[in-house]
This record gives C-alpha cells, structure tokens and sequence, in this order.
C-alpha cells in the first residue's frame, strides 16, 4: 500500500475511534425490506427508536433492534460513568448496503426451473448525542 493510502486509511481509524457505531454483516433480510426499518428509526432519540423497533412488526426490525442495543453498549464501553439517559444518545446515521446474493433454482412446471434470488444486506448503525451536532 502507498504511503499516501496508508495516511489516509490511519485517519480515518483515529476518525473512527471517536464514533459510537455497531455494525451487522450478511443479515438474510432483502436490503429493500432492511431500508424500510432503518428509515423509520433514522435521527430520533435512542428510547424512542428502541420503542418503534420493539413494537414493530417486521421481521427486520429485531435485526435492527438488536445493534442499536449493540451499538448503545459500544457507547458505554468508551463512556463508563456516563448514564445513558444523561446523554442525550440519538440515532446519527443508519444505512443499508446489499450484500451477497445467493442464486437458487425452483422447479417449475414442464421441467423448467425459475432463478430465485436470495439477498442479503449489511447494516451500520452510528450513534451521537445531541449537544455535538
């Protein structure tokens, strides 16, 4: 790797230290599906977004209730002393990337087959608090 690559990659490690983020790989849930639950939770306060994601009914939305728990204990790993509710912990950015496909075949009739496409999704969740923006 070039020195200038290297520099530019080391910066946004230390950039990275300073954020309070969780991310989830290769969850099986259609990223089209995924994106409809992190819009619903996207820039509101951390309990109200954990309320939405518990009463929700998708099934994404436990995925997605999960790292936002991940990424609050992330928080409080770098924060001891700090309480949560002090915090003022919102909901800074969350973003839906696609991940592998996996290409299946269904039988169909008269010994044809259908291409089925079983997509999955990758999920980053970045947590901040509000005095800071």
């Amino acid at each position: 790797m070039g020195s200038r690559k290297r520099i530019t990659a080391e910066k946004v490690k230390e950039a990275n230290k300073l954020k309070y983020f969780a991310k989830l790989n290769n969850c099986p849930t259609s990223p089209r599906k995924m994106r409809l639950v992190a819009d619903m939770v996207r820039g509101l306060d951390v309990k109200k977004a954990l309320d939405i994601l518990k009463f929700s009914p998708q099934a994404a939305s436990k995925h997605v209730e999960k790292l936002l728990l991940s990424a609050i204990s992330n928080w409080q790993v770098k924060n001891d002393g700090k309480r949560i509710e002090d915090s003022n912990l919102i909901v800074k950015a969350i973003f839906v990337d696609s991940a592998k496909v996996l290409k299946r075949l269904q039988p169909a009739p008269q010994g044809r087959a259908h291409r089925i496409k079983k997509r999955s999704n990758h999920v980053t969740l970045v947590l901040d608090s509000k005095q800071t923006l």
